[in-house]
């Protein structure tokens, strides 16, 4: 429980039993905020204009549905999926419809009965399985999620890959996890050793303060490496360390990113929060900064060929995006 109650924008108490009550609860979420988020200047929020904007909204005599769609509004801003409330069983993430409604625009059944040969699912691993693109010497693997117990596993993939032509590495609808499992899984593809990024967290009461940068590198193994072109497949539902493994492998030469742009959330999260009212929330308390001090956070990776499929396309049983790689083999590399 949180011992330090903020009452407003400037005031402070200390040592005091704080009312459950909504006004009490909105200054709690916005001061712990304003002190701890780490992406405001980044993806550019006024956060105390917000407060301007929705603390007259709040009264004591708001019911809690009135309440959370305040706070849920406000929130809505930062447009940072890592940023989520929880209201019992309710979830709320902040800029995330957008991420929902890619997941009618993929369909692994569709994947698996027009496109897909020789399906192998690895059993140790979430959400990962390969195999041949029918007719075509070309691999394909599906990467739906950044857990697992053993990534190293991804050697032995590209062992059976050897002989292949290109691979098509799928990663549309990753939902993330740990980013050292992103790092191995891409060592497997890596052209040698680049700075790729470096992390900062948030540490003091300015937006600006921030720790000392911890630089990360891409990793490399020269003996276990598939360096025939490699097309990575992307949607706005790849997320998190999906986007810190396509930070590793685009600082690969013989890759290429084809579909629709990320969804931009790179950062760790906080620990648990609690309001008074018994709601959750966590937030970004860390910057994620490209070599030359940019960042994706709110951007995503811009794909160098954008295709995203429909609703309508899936279910008229074409892939737009799988076929957009293949037509750019065959056209950059002829590979038929």
């Amino acid at each position: 429980m949180i011992s330090i109650f903020l009452y407003s924008c400037e005031e402070v108490i200390l040592g005091e039993e704080a009312p459950n009550s909504p006004l009490q609860n909105f200054e709690i979420l916005w001061n712990d905020f304003d002190r701890h988020y780490s992406l405001f200047e980044v993806r550019g929020i006024n956060w105390k204009q917000l407060y301007q904007i929705y603390r007259p909204k709040v009264t004591d005599d708001l019911s809690d549905e009135e309440l959370w769609k305040v706070m849920t509004e406000m929130v809505e801003h930062l447009d940072d999926s890592h940023t989520t409330l929880y209201n019992g069983n309710i979830k709320y993430k902040s800029g995330y419809a957008l991420n929902e409604q890619s997941t009618a625009e993929f369909s692994p059944e569709l994947l698996l009965s027009k496109y897909i040969a020789n399906k192998t699912e690895v059993g140790s691993e979430d959400e990962l399985f390969f195999g041949k693109v029918k007719d075509k010497n070309i691999g394909y693997i599906y990467l739906g999620t950044m857990d697992g117990d053993n990534p190293s596993v991804m050697d032995e993939i590209i062992k059976n890959f050897e002989n292949t032509e290109a691979i098509i590495l799928d990663l549309r609808q990753n939902s993330g996890g740990d980013d050292r499992y992103s790092a191995r899984i891409a060592q497997a593809f890596s052209d040698g050793v680049h700075e790729i990024y470096s992390v900062q967290t948030r540490n003091g009461k300015g937006y600006n303060d921030f720790d000392e940068k911890n630089i990360y590198y891409t990793q490399f193994d020269g003996d276990n490496s598939y360096t025939k072109p490699v097309i990575v497949l992307t949607d706005r539902k790849t997320i998190s360390a999906g986007e810190v493994f396509l930070l590793h492998m685009k600082a690969f030469d013989q890759v290429i990113q084809i579909g629709d742009t990320t969804a931009g959330d790179f950062s760790t999260v906080s620990n648990m929060r609690f309001l008074l009212n018994g709601w959750r929330y966590v937030y970004s308390i860390q910057q994620f900064l490209l070599p030359n001090g940019r960042s994706l956070d709110g951007i995503g990776h811009v794909p160098e060929i954008y295709v995203k499929n429909t609703e309508y396309t899936v279910n008229n049983n074409t892939d737009l995006v799988v076929e957009k790689a293949l037509d750019y083999l065959l056209q950059q590399h002829g590979i038929e």
